[in-house]
């Protein structure tokens, strides 16, 4: 006989399976075009470039939120969390990490590119390899700070899933939010616009512009800018008498990230865009050096 658990608190039976349904999308969605990239690069030997390493690094980590995100979804059609208390830590750790990995890699495309296009150096590999273990290993060091008791990860107002306990905004709480908001939002926000306001410059100069340049930055101030609003809001009042079903729309708007980078940085670029092509029908488009530029 299966058991009917109650519906969580402050959510109808339409809003739960309507969250449930979002997150099962967008992790389906995501994890598919996100999937795609990261085996062209395998299969495509002319992706394999430095530059596009950096792009698979953001690949990587949106798959991550992916499943984080179907996790979720799978959760929330039940009405409650079946993996216990360590399982939200588990959950929270690894949503966290992979989120912070996106950001850091989607950094680590802006900093190439600029050389790129403004400097004219060339990315070697020694370089974009270290640049993609240090994206990974910095986004760790922020994860695990919670487990280990700088910051703390709970349920969800959904309790279908977990990250970041915002409720108590206590002092633990408010160091922690405002040291990682300046190392993982503030710092990368400002490495995009200074490098991609420096490439919009030089695509002016030339009347010739190979991308949109306010793209990256849009995406991490769209996508992620309703949670930062939300966590740095705990920080000064008390959240909690915002219903929980508004407190759960910037975690379902921040699980669009990931399709929204395959469309930015993979399908939006070009080259990859071609090596895509070619992986799926076996048909080049054209021959032309692969690298981490855009239309």
């Amino acid at each position: 006989m299966v058991t009917a658990y109650p519906l969580p608190e402050g959510f109808t039976e339409l809003e739960v399976f309507a969250i449930g349904t979002a997150l099962l999308v967008e992790a389906l969605l995501g994890f598919c075009l996100n999937g795609l990239t990261i085996i062209s690069f395998r299969k495509i030997k002319e992706l394999r470039t430095p530059s596009n390493l950096l792009v698979l690094s953001i690949a990587l980590a949106d798959c991550g939120i992916c499943i984080n995100a179907f996790i979720a979804a799978f959760s929330s059609f039940l009405r409650y969390w079946p993996y216990g208390s360590d399982g939200c830590q588990i959950h929270g750790f690894q949503g966290f990490w992979t989120a912070l990995a996106s950001i850091s890699s989607s950094t680590a495309v802006a900093w190439d590119r600029y050389h790129h296009y403004c400097t004219r150096s060339k990315l070697q590999w020694s370089t974009a390899i270290a640049m993609m273990v240090f994206a990974w290993l910095f986004a760790a060091f922020w994860s695990v700070m919670p487990l280990l008791g700088w910051g703390e990860y709970d349920y969800e107002p959904l309790r279908t899933c977990c990250t970041l306990d915002y409720s108590k905004g206590d002092r633990n709480y408010i160091t922690f939010l405002f040291a990682l908001s300046i190392f993982n939002f503030m710092i990368p926000g400002f490495i995009m616009l200074t490098a991609y306001q420096s490439i919009h410059q030089k695509f002016k100069k030339s009347g010739h512009y190979k991308f949109n340049t306010g793209l990256p930055l849009k995406t991490l101030v769209i996508c992620w800018g309703p949670y930062c609003l939300l966590c740095f809001y705990a920080a000064v009042e008390n959240v909690m008498f915002i219903s929980p079903k508004y407190r759960m729309i910037p975690a379902v708007i921040a699980k669009t990230v990931p399709t929204v980078d395959a469309f930015i940085y993979a399908l939006g670029n070009e080259n990859y865009r071609g090596g895509i092509w070619q992986f799926l029908t076996g048909q080049k488009i054209e021959k032309a050096e692969v690298d981490n530029k855009t239309k």
